[in-house]
Protein backbone atom coordinates (compact mmCIF):
# COMPACT_ATOMS: atom_id res chain seq x y z
CA UNK A 1 0.00 0.00 0.00
CA UNK A 2 1.05 3.68 -0.72
CA UNK A 3 2.52 5.63 1.89
CA UNK A 4 3.11 2.12 4.39
CA UNK A 5 6.32 0.71 5.53
CA UNK A 6 6.88 -3.18 5.07
CA UNK A 7 7.27 -5.39 8.28
CA UNK A 8 10.47 -5.37 8.58
CA UNK A 9 10.66 -1.79 9.49
CA UNK A 10 7.66 -1.88 11.71
CA UNK A 11 8.75 -4.39 13.96
CA UNK A 12 12.59 -2.78 13.45
CA UNK A 13 11.04 0.69 14.39
CA UNK A 14 9.40 -0.91 17.44
CA UNK A 15 12.36 -2.30 18.62
CA UNK A 16 12.51 1.27 19.81
CA UNK A 17 9.93 1.52 22.27
CA UNK A 18 11.50 -1.64 23.72
CA UNK A 19 14.81 0.21 24.21
CA UNK A 20 13.47 3.26 25.78
CA UNK A 21 14.02 5.38 22.83
CA UNK A 22 10.95 7.39 21.85
CA UNK A 23 12.06 9.34 18.74
CA UNK A 24 14.36 6.56 16.31
CA UNK A 25 16.27 8.16 13.82
CA UNK A 26 14.26 7.85 10.47
CA UNK A 27 17.56 7.23 8.57
CA UNK A 28 18.57 3.80 10.51
CA UNK A 29 14.89 2.40 8.91
CA UNK A 30 15.08 0.82 5.83
CA UNK A 31 13.75 3.23 3.29
CA UNK A 32 10.30 3.45 2.51
CA UNK A 33 8.28 3.17 -0.55
CA UNK A 34 7.98 6.98 -0.93
CA UNK A 35 10.88 9.86 -1.15
CA UNK A 36 12.40 10.96 1.71
CA UNK A 37 11.31 14.57 1.53
CA UNK A 38 7.62 13.68 1.77
CA UNK A 39 8.10 11.83 5.40
CA UNK A 40 7.70 14.76 6.92
CA UNK A 41 4.19 14.48 6.40
CA UNK A 42 3.56 10.90 7.01
CA UNK A 43 5.57 11.03 10.43
CA UNK A 44 2.77 13.08 11.81
CA UNK A 45 -0.63 10.93 11.95
CA UNK A 46 -4.16 12.34 12.24
CA UNK A 47 -5.66 12.01 15.51
CA UNK A 48 -9.66 12.45 16.03
CA UNK A 49 -11.47 12.63 19.18
CA UNK A 50 -15.34 12.10 19.66
CA UNK A 51 -16.31 12.44 23.75
CA UNK A 52 -19.77 11.60 23.93
CA UNK A 53 -22.67 11.04 26.03
CA UNK A 54 -26.37 10.77 25.79
CA UNK A 55 -26.85 14.50 26.36
CA UNK A 56 -23.23 15.75 24.95
CA UNK A 57 -21.14 15.88 22.09
CA UNK A 58 -17.26 17.10 21.30
CA UNK A 59 -15.08 16.24 18.64
CA UNK A 60 -11.93 18.23 17.64
CA UNK A 61 -8.89 17.16 15.73
CA UNK A 62 -5.75 16.29 18.54
CA UNK A 63 -2.45 18.32 17.12
CA UNK A 64 -0.70 15.62 20.21
CA UNK A 65 -1.39 12.51 21.58
CA UNK A 66 -1.03 14.02 25.09
CA UNK A 67 -4.42 16.04 24.34
CA UNK A 68 -6.42 13.05 24.80
CA UNK A 69 -5.19 11.70 28.07
CA UNK A 70 -7.66 14.11 30.18
CA UNK A 71 -10.57 11.99 28.35
CA UNK A 72 -9.58 8.83 30.16
CA UNK A 73 -11.18 8.80 33.46
CA UNK A 74 -14.32 11.12 32.09
CA UNK A 75 -17.63 9.20 32.95
CA UNK A 76 -18.42 10.03 28.92
CA UNK A 77 -17.25 7.89 26.05
CA UNK A 78 -14.04 8.63 24.22
CA UNK A 79 -13.23 7.46 20.45
CA UNK A 80 -9.42 8.36 19.64
CA UNK A 81 -8.72 7.32 16.38
CA UNK A 82 -5.32 7.43 14.89
CA UNK A 83 -4.52 7.65 11.15
CA UNK A 84 -1.51 6.96 10.07
CA UNK A 85 1.29 4.82 12.26
CA UNK A 86 4.72 6.52 11.72
CA UNK A 87 5.33 8.45 14.91
CA UNK A 88 6.39 5.62 16.98
CA UNK A 89 6.44 8.25 20.57
CA UNK A 90 2.35 7.95 19.86
CA UNK A 91 1.81 4.50 20.34
CA UNK A 92 4.19 4.61 23.19
CA UNK A 93 2.46 7.60 24.72
CA UNK A 94 -1.17 6.01 24.36
CA UNK A 95 0.21 2.44 25.81
CA UNK A 96 1.45 3.99 28.53
CA UNK A 97 -1.46 6.11 29.33
CA UNK A 98 -3.96 3.69 29.00
CA UNK A 99 -1.72 0.59 29.98
CA UNK A 100 -1.84 -1.03 26.77
CA UNK A 101 0.39 -4.27 26.58
CA UNK A 102 4.00 -3.93 24.29
CA UNK A 103 2.94 -7.26 22.67
CA UNK A 104 -0.46 -5.66 21.71
CA UNK A 105 1.43 -1.96 20.69
CA UNK A 106 3.73 -4.89 18.59
CA UNK A 107 0.54 -6.41 16.88
CA UNK A 108 -0.56 -2.66 15.73
CA UNK A 109 2.61 -2.20 14.09
CA UNK A 110 2.61 -5.81 12.07
CA UNK A 111 -0.26 -7.41 9.87
CA UNK A 112 -2.24 -9.35 12.01
CA UNK A 113 -4.57 -11.96 10.95
CA UNK A 114 -8.45 -10.89 12.27
CA UNK A 115 -8.33 -11.91 16.02
CA UNK A 116 -10.01 -10.72 19.36
CA UNK A 117 -7.43 -10.87 22.96
CA UNK A 118 -9.36 -10.10 26.27
CA UNK A 119 -6.58 -8.34 28.47
CA UNK A 120 -9.32 -8.56 31.27
CA UNK A 121 -8.78 -4.13 31.49
CA UNK A 122 -9.58 -4.35 27.63
CA UNK A 123 -10.10 -5.87 25.16
CA UNK A 124 -7.75 -5.89 21.61
CA UNK A 125 -9.29 -6.35 17.95
CA UNK A 126 -7.81 -6.54 14.88
CA UNK A 127 -9.72 -6.06 11.65
CA UNK A 128 -9.04 -6.03 8.03
CA UNK A 129 -10.50 -3.36 5.87
CA UNK A 130 -11.45 -3.77 2.29
CA UNK A 131 -11.55 -1.50 -0.60
CA UNK A 132 -12.56 -2.59 -3.95
CA UNK A 133 -10.41 -0.22 -6.65
CA UNK A 134 -11.31 -0.52 -10.49
CA UNK A 135 -9.07 1.58 -12.96
CA UNK A 136 -10.39 4.59 -15.46
CA UNK A 137 -10.64 2.41 -18.75
CA UNK A 138 -8.23 4.70 -21.43
CA UNK A 139 -9.84 5.71 -25.02
CA UNK A 140 -8.20 2.41 -27.00
CA UNK A 141 -10.51 0.45 -24.70
CA UNK A 142 -13.24 2.70 -25.49
CA UNK A 143 -12.78 1.51 -29.05
CA UNK A 144 -11.75 -1.56 -28.78
CA UNK A 145 -14.98 -2.17 -26.51
CA UNK A 146 -13.53 -3.50 -23.98
CA UNK A 147 -15.38 -2.46 -20.44
CA UNK A 148 -13.88 -4.78 -18.36
CA UNK A 149 -10.85 -2.71 -16.91
CA UNK A 150 -8.62 -3.57 -13.83
CA UNK A 151 -9.79 -4.14 -10.39
CA UNK A 152 -8.13 -5.18 -7.02
CA UNK A 153 -8.28 -5.34 -3.56
CA UNK A 154 -7.02 -3.11 -1.07
CA UNK A 155 -6.87 -3.51 2.54
CA UNK A 156 -5.96 -1.64 5.63
CA UNK A 157 -5.72 -3.28 8.96
CA UNK A 158 -7.65 -1.57 12.24
CA UNK A 159 -6.91 -1.92 15.31
CA UNK A 160 -9.66 -1.54 18.12
CA UNK A 161 -8.75 -1.24 21.81
CA UNK A 162 -12.00 -1.79 23.68
CA UNK A 163 -11.58 -0.28 27.18
CA UNK A 164 -14.29 0.38 29.70
CA UNK A 165 -15.26 3.97 28.53
CA UNK A 166 -12.89 4.40 25.36
CA UNK A 167 -12.19 2.90 22.17
CA UNK A 168 -8.78 3.83 20.69
CA UNK A 169 -8.33 2.64 16.71
CA UNK A 170 -5.88 2.48 14.40
CA UNK A 171 -5.33 2.86 10.86
CA UNK A 172 -2.59 3.05 8.13
CA UNK A 173 -5.49 5.41 5.76
CA UNK A 174 -7.49 8.45 6.36
CA UNK A 175 -10.18 6.31 4.29
CA UNK A 176 -12.44 4.46 6.18
CA UNK A 177 -15.76 3.31 6.40
CA UNK A 178 -16.49 5.12 9.66
CA UNK A 179 -17.96 8.40 8.22
CA UNK A 180 -21.56 7.04 8.38
CA UNK A 181 -21.25 6.32 12.28
CA UNK A 182 -19.32 9.40 13.15
CA UNK A 183 -22.39 11.12 11.22
CA UNK A 184 -25.07 9.47 13.59
CA UNK A 185 -22.56 10.48 16.45
CA UNK A 186 -22.99 13.83 15.73
CA UNK A 187 -26.69 13.98 15.35
CA UNK A 188 -27.66 11.58 18.15
CA UNK A 189 -29.65 9.26 15.31
CA UNK A 190 -29.78 5.83 16.52
CA UNK A 191 -28.90 4.33 20.20
CA UNK A 192 -25.29 4.54 19.78
CA UNK A 193 -25.18 8.02 22.12
CA UNK A 194 -27.16 6.04 24.54
CA UNK A 195 -24.78 2.95 24.68
CA UNK A 196 -21.41 2.49 26.14
CA UNK A 197 -17.93 1.51 24.49
CA UNK A 198 -18.65 -1.92 23.68
CA UNK A 199 -21.32 -0.74 21.64
CA UNK A 200 -19.75 2.00 19.84
CA UNK A 201 -17.22 -0.78 19.16
CA UNK A 202 -20.10 -3.50 18.14
CA UNK A 203 -20.90 -0.55 15.45
CA UNK A 204 -17.07 -0.26 14.05
CA UNK A 205 -17.11 -4.08 13.50
CA UNK A 206 -20.60 -3.48 12.59
CA UNK A 207 -19.52 -1.16 9.24
CA UNK A 208 -16.39 -2.95 8.53
CA UNK A 209 -18.45 -6.39 7.60
CA UNK A 210 -21.24 -4.34 6.24
CA UNK A 211 -18.97 -3.31 3.71
CA UNK A 212 -18.08 -6.39 2.77
CA UNK A 213 -21.28 -6.53 1.20
CA UNK A 214 -20.39 -3.58 -1.10
CA UNK A 215 -17.32 -5.17 -2.05
CA UNK A 216 -19.21 -8.43 -2.84
CA UNK A 217 -21.94 -6.93 -5.22
CA UNK A 218 -19.12 -4.97 -7.15
CA UNK A 219 -17.55 -8.33 -7.77
CA UNK A 220 -21.06 -9.90 -8.63
CA UNK A 221 -21.44 -7.09 -11.21
CA UNK A 222 -17.81 -8.00 -12.59
CA UNK A 223 -18.43 -11.74 -12.55
CA UNK A 224 -21.29 -11.30 -14.30
CA UNK A 225 -19.82 -9.11 -17.29
CA UNK A 226 -16.40 -11.26 -17.20
CA UNK A 227 -19.47 -14.19 -18.14
CA UNK A 228 -21.00 -12.81 -20.63
CA UNK A 229 -17.77 -11.62 -22.29
CA UNK A 230 -15.96 -15.51 -21.87
CA UNK A 231 -19.02 -16.59 -23.67
CA UNK A 232 -19.66 -14.54 -26.05
CA UNK A 233 -16.21 -13.49 -27.35
CA UNK A 234 -13.34 -14.94 -25.43
CA UNK A 235 -10.00 -13.10 -26.37
CA UNK A 236 -6.96 -13.50 -24.56
CA UNK A 237 -7.12 -10.40 -22.63
CA UNK A 238 -9.76 -11.71 -20.64
CA UNK A 239 -7.10 -14.59 -19.21
CA UNK A 240 -5.73 -12.05 -16.84
CA UNK A 241 -8.68 -10.77 -15.33
CA UNK A 242 -9.97 -14.17 -14.52
CA UNK A 243 -6.55 -14.81 -12.75
CA UNK A 244 -6.72 -11.30 -10.94
CA UNK A 245 -10.32 -12.19 -9.85
CA UNK A 246 -9.13 -15.52 -8.34
CA UNK A 247 -6.47 -13.93 -6.63
CA UNK A 248 -8.88 -11.13 -4.99
CA UNK A 249 -10.89 -14.39 -4.07
CA UNK A 250 -8.28 -15.81 -2.03
CA UNK A 251 -7.05 -12.27 -0.50
CA UNK A 252 -10.62 -11.64 0.42
CA UNK A 253 -11.28 -15.27 1.71
CA UNK A 254 -8.02 -15.03 3.63
CA UNK A 255 -9.81 -11.84 5.25
CA UNK A 256 -12.89 -13.12 6.25
CA UNK A 257 -12.69 -16.56 7.16
CA UNK A 258 -10.65 -15.38 10.75
CA UNK A 259 -13.17 -13.35 11.56
CA UNK A 260 -16.06 -15.30 11.92
CA UNK A 261 -13.73 -17.29 14.70
CA UNK A 262 -12.69 -13.66 15.95
CA UNK A 263 -16.65 -12.34 16.39
CA UNK A 264 -17.92 -15.65 17.48
CA UNK A 265 -15.02 -15.20 20.27
CA UNK A 266 -15.91 -11.80 21.08
CA UNK A 267 -19.67 -12.67 21.46
CA UNK A 268 -18.72 -15.66 24.08
CA UNK A 269 -16.60 -13.78 26.29
CA UNK A 270 -17.12 -13.41 29.54
CA UNK A 271 -15.47 -10.25 30.03
CA UNK A 272 -17.28 -7.42 31.65
CA UNK A 273 -16.18 -5.09 29.05
CA UNK A 274 -19.08 -6.48 26.66
CA UNK A 275 -22.32 -6.25 28.23
CA UNK A 276 -25.35 -9.28 27.28
CA UNK A 277 -27.29 -6.52 25.42
CA UNK A 278 -24.57 -5.76 23.26
CA UNK A 279 -23.77 -9.65 22.46
CA UNK A 280 -27.26 -9.86 21.28
CA UNK A 281 -25.98 -7.55 18.31
CA UNK A 282 -22.78 -9.06 17.78
CA UNK A 283 -24.79 -12.68 17.11
CA UNK A 284 -26.52 -10.71 14.02
CA UNK A 285 -22.47 -9.17 13.00
CA UNK A 286 -21.82 -12.63 13.07
CA UNK A 287 -24.63 -14.00 11.01
CA UNK A 288 -23.76 -10.98 8.31
CA UNK A 289 -20.15 -12.54 8.13
CA UNK A 290 -21.36 -15.64 7.78
CA UNK A 291 -23.17 -14.37 4.55
CA UNK A 292 -19.68 -12.97 3.32
CA UNK A 293 -18.09 -15.98 3.73
CA UNK A 294 -21.13 -18.14 2.02
CA UNK A 295 -20.51 -15.48 -1.00
CA UNK A 296 -16.73 -15.86 -1.15
CA UNK A 297 -17.40 -18.89 -1.44
CA UNK A 298 -19.84 -18.59 -4.23
CA UNK A 299 -17.33 -16.33 -6.11
CA UNK A 300 -14.60 -18.60 -5.37
CA UNK A 301 -16.11 -21.23 -7.35
CA UNK A 302 -17.96 -19.08 -10.16
CA UNK A 303 -14.11 -17.90 -11.05
CA UNK A 304 -12.88 -21.78 -11.26
CA UNK A 305 -15.91 -22.15 -13.42
CA UNK A 306 -15.23 -18.36 -15.48
CA UNK A 307 -11.74 -20.17 -16.36
CA UNK A 308 -13.22 -23.51 -17.05
CA UNK A 309 -15.31 -21.47 -19.53
CA UNK A 310 -12.96 -19.48 -21.26
CA UNK A 311 -10.79 -22.49 -21.95
CA UNK A 312 -13.71 -24.57 -23.24
CA UNK A 313 -14.23 -21.40 -25.66
CA UNK A 314 -11.30 -21.08 -26.56
CA UNK A 315 -10.77 -24.56 -27.47
CA UNK A 316 -14.37 -24.86 -29.38
CA UNK A 317 -12.95 -21.59 -31.40
CA UNK A 318 -9.85 -23.54 -32.27
CA UNK A 319 -11.97 -26.66 -32.88
CA UNK A 320 -14.30 -24.15 -35.77
CA UNK A 321 -11.29 -22.86 -37.14
CA UNK A 322 -10.05 -26.43 -37.73
CA UNK A 323 -13.29 -27.59 -38.92
CA UNK A 324 -13.30 -24.79 -41.85
CA UNK A 325 -9.58 -26.05 -42.16
CA UNK A 326 -10.57 -29.68 -42.80
CA UNK A 327 -13.34 -29.10 -45.02
CA UNK A 328 -11.58 -26.49 -47.31
CA UNK A 329 -8.77 -29.28 -47.74
CA UNK A 330 -11.28 -32.28 -48.41
CA UNK A 331 -12.38 -30.26 -51.14
CA UNK A 332 -8.87 -29.56 -52.99
CA UNK A 333 -8.28 -33.56 -52.44
CA UNK A 334 -10.23 -34.51 -55.69
CA UNK A 335 -8.62 -31.10 -56.93
CA UNK A 336 -6.02 -32.00 -56.65
CA UNK A 337 -6.04 -35.23 -58.04
CA UNK A 338 -7.78 -34.59 -60.93
CA UNK A 339 -5.22 -31.77 -61.99
CA UNK A 340 -2.41 -34.36 -61.06
CA UNK A 341 -3.85 -36.66 -63.56
CA UNK A 342 -3.62 -34.42 -66.57
CA UNK A 343 -1.02 -32.81 -65.24
CA UNK A 344 1.67 -36.02 -66.19
CA UNK A 345 3.66 -35.64 -69.67
CA UNK A 346 2.20 -38.36 -71.62
CA UNK A 347 2.35 -38.47 -75.46
CA UNK A 348 -0.80 -40.80 -75.52
CA UNK A 349 -3.52 -39.07 -73.47
CA UNK A 350 -6.73 -38.69 -75.99
CA UNK A 351 -8.47 -36.03 -73.26
CA UNK A 352 -5.17 -33.46 -73.73
CA UNK A 353 -6.09 -33.91 -77.96
CA UNK A 354 -9.81 -33.35 -77.69
CA UNK A 355 -10.98 -29.11 -78.07
CA UNK A 356 -13.08 -29.65 -75.10
CA UNK A 357 -10.80 -31.54 -72.54
CA UNK A 358 -9.92 -28.30 -71.19
CA UNK A 359 -13.48 -27.10 -70.46
CA UNK A 360 -14.54 -30.65 -69.23
CA UNK A 361 -12.21 -30.97 -66.56
CA UNK A 362 -12.94 -27.63 -65.23
CA UNK A 363 -16.81 -28.47 -65.27
CA UNK A 364 -15.79 -31.60 -63.83
CA UNK A 365 -14.01 -29.57 -60.78
CA UNK A 366 -16.71 -27.48 -60.40
CA UNK A 367 -19.05 -30.17 -60.18
CA UNK A 368 -17.22 -31.95 -57.11
CA UNK A 369 -16.51 -28.86 -55.48
CA UNK A 370 -20.34 -28.29 -55.47
CA UNK A 371 -21.38 -31.96 -54.71
CA UNK A 372 -19.12 -32.29 -51.58
CA UNK A 373 -20.50 -28.68 -50.46
CA UNK A 374 -24.23 -30.18 -50.44
CA UNK A 375 -22.90 -32.89 -49.00
CA UNK A 376 -21.38 -31.24 -46.05
CA UNK A 377 -24.22 -28.65 -45.72
CA UNK A 378 -26.60 -32.04 -45.38
CA UNK A 379 -24.40 -33.31 -42.67
CA UNK A 380 -24.96 -29.63 -40.83
CA UNK A 381 -20.99 -29.18 -40.85
CA UNK A 382 -20.99 -26.42 -42.65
Amino acid sequence: MAGSWNLKDRAKAFSFLKNGDSSPDISDLAEPPLPLPDLKNLEKPKITVIDYSDLSYHEAEAKDVTECFRFKDQPTVTWINIDGLHQMDVLENLGACYGIHPLVLEDILTDQRPKIEDYDDYIFIVLKMLYYEESEKSPEDDEEGDDLGESSLDMDQVSIILGPNFIISFKEKEVDVFNPLRDRLRTAKGRVRKQGADYLAYSMIDAIVDHYFVIMEKLGERFEDLEDAVVSDPEPGILPTIYNLKRDMLFLRKSVWPLREAISKMQRTDSHLVTEATKIYLRDVYDHTIQVIENVETFRDMSSSLLEIYLSSLSNKLNEVIKLLTIISTIFIPLTFLAGVYGMNFRFMPELESPWGYPAVLIFMLLVVVVMLAYFRKKDWI
